[in-house]
């Protein structure tokens, strides 16, 4: 069976600096008529750095929308024509004041099929060299360092709930890496 949606229109709805919305019309398989809701998204990465006593960079920021600060491994927004590569490397550089001579992909996921047109892509970072950060203006976090064991069982707990740091923390050490 072809499973396949077929876009008759769409409008764009909304274009603001991160996102964009819009909504399509399509056809369904049967070839009934359908709307669906889309949230255009450039993309991002998220990187597990380990340093050489096992313990990973976290960030801890408030995030609006949950009203609450999360705790998160360090993470941010595709540029135009950047590779997940150099996004990561200049994110982990920003937010937590490190460079890494050894880069691990750890492939990428998509958060949320059903509306969301993100892909973030998850790299381990190693042989760290710790600098100052350099946040974005307007952006405030807070970084430490947590022993990688300690963070897999947070993840496992409930007690970390943000899905790329789930993802990545969970995924390197299923690899033993």
């Amino acid at each position: 069976m072809d499973l396949t949606e077929r876009k008759r229109s769409s409008r764009l709805l909304y274009e603001g600096r991160i996102i964009r919305l819009r909504l399509d019309e399509v056809t369904l398989p049967d070839g009934t008529a359908a709307r669906r809701e889309v949230v255009e998204h450039p993309g991002g990465v998220c990187i597990l750095a380990l340093d050489g006593q096992g313990r990973a960079a976290v960030v801890r920021q408030y995030r609006y929308v949950f009203g609450r600060v999360m705790t998160e491994l360090p993470a941010g927004k595709r540029e135009p024509g950047e590779t997940p590569l150099t996004t990561a490397r200049r994110e982990l550089r920003e937010e937590v004041g490190a460079q890494a001579a050894s880069w691990t992909d750890l492939g990428a996921l998509i958060p949320s099929p059903g509306c969301y047109g993100e892909t973030l892509y998850l790299f381990l970072a190693r042989d760290l060299t710790l600098l100052p950060p350099r946040p974005d203006d307007g952006e405030f976090l807070e970084a430490e360092w947590v022993p990688l064991e300690e963070l897999a069982e947070a993840c496992l707990s409930g007690d970390l709930q943000d899905a790329k740091t789930v993802a990545a923390v969970l995924k390197a050490r299923l690899l033993g890496l």
